[in-house]
């Protein structure tokens, strides 16, 4: 009679235990990864080309009129973080919900050509219309819209399989960049410097005012995808095991598909697609979190510090400057390289 009734108190003891060791994980790895964005958010706004001690950069962020400091952080620095922030999470909180819905690394919207279709649409809008300024994002946005809708509906045969989808994705993206590259060959040389934006992803020239746009995309879709991140999460057991949970799968799919490509065109037609920001930031999370908590939080942290950190690199660590877009696509390939062989070898969730 003892050892029935100690066994199941022992193995509830346990499961608690177990959880709450998750939580306490969980919780650890969200506020080191907000350290670290805040990190290298202090660190673009006070080291460049020249030092500006952290009792200015508080004083320029307050409002006051600081000499020398005031131009330079308020006017080059500031928005050059602020986008470079926004871009990162907007990437990242997209990029692991499709990864999520799909249950497959590979489904990034760099590899299966939302971005190239954005890129495409502007580059085609600048050299061959002569347009500039929001226009060009507005065609940028709805190219990118256009896209994913082509591939989730070429893609479709009794419901979208992730390997179809995937492979469509990269036959669509792979047509769109001969595309790129035809209209850059006919682009005379006043056009290419504006053009390559879109091409390598860079926030050289940012604007405080360019972040609207990203606070609402972020506001507005990555709102709808962390108020259905529980459902989002129990995708990863598959549709029929989250079906059982009380998922509404179609349903899900549907808004992960909106939000996520809203989300990341908006952050595109900001920015251009930096590369493999939304590729590398899920299975970045899924390294460092397990199954401690929903990969959404950690993911969109880890897309802004590699959004802030390649920036970084790029302006000042290297022997040239490069846009951010260069540096993160320089980790990205070795690592698409590694995740492929891993996941012929393991299968492809998460």
């Amino acid at each position: 009679m003892t050892m029935t009734t100690a066994n199941p108190s022992r193995t509830l003891a346990v499961i608690i235990a177990n959880r709450t060791r998750r939580q306490r994980r969980y919780r650890l790895v969200i506020g080191l990864l907000v350290f670290l964005v805040a990190a290298a958010f202090a660190l673009t706004l006070s080291l460049g080309q020249s030092f500006t001690p952290p009792g200015d950069v508080i004083r320029v962020l307050m409002g006051e009129v600081v000499q020398g400091a005031s131009f330079t952080v308020g006017q080059l620095r500031l928005p050059r973080a602020v986008l470079a922030m926004l871009a990162g999470l907007s990437f990242g909180l997209g990029g692991v919900a499709f990864q999520i819905m799909l249950r497959n690394p590979l489904a990034s919207p760099d590899i299966i050509g939302i971005s190239s279709g954005a890129s495409a649409a502007a580059v085609f809008a600048i050299i061959a219309l002569s347009l500039k300024g929001p226009v060009v994002s507005v065609i940028a946005v709805t190219a990118g819209l256009g896209v994913a809708l082509s591939v989730y509906g070429l893609s479709f045969r009794n419901g979208v399989v992730g390997t179809r989808l995937i492979l469509v994705g990269i036959g669509v993206s792979a047509m769109l960049e001969s595309v790129i590259a035809y209209i850059l060959s006919q682009a005379p040389a006043w056009s290419l410097q504006e053009a390559m934006r879109w091409l390598t992803g860079s926030v050289n020239g940012a604007q405080l005012d360019q972040s609207i746009t990203l606070i609402l995309s972020l506001g507005i879709f990555g709102g709808l995808l962390l108020s259905r991140a529980r459902d989002i999460e129990a995708l990863r057991l598959g549709d029929d095991m989250a079906a059982a949970l009380g998922v509404r799968v179609a349903a899900t799919r549907v808004i992960v598909i909106v939000a996520t490509v809203g989300m990341i065109a908006c952050a595109t037609a900001v920015t251009g697609p930096i590369a493999f920001v939304a590729f590398l930031s899920g299975p970045i999370a899924a390294r460092i979190v397990g199954d401690s908590g929903s990969l959404l939080p950690p993911a969109a942290l880890i897309g802004a510090l590699l959004v802030l950190a390649g920036d970084y690199v790029g302006q000042f660590l290297l022997a040239s400057r490069y846009p951010a877009g260069v540096v993160t696509g320089a980790l990205g390939a070795p690592y698409l390289i590694y995740l492929i062989i891993r996941v012929n070898r393991a299968g492809g969730s998460l």
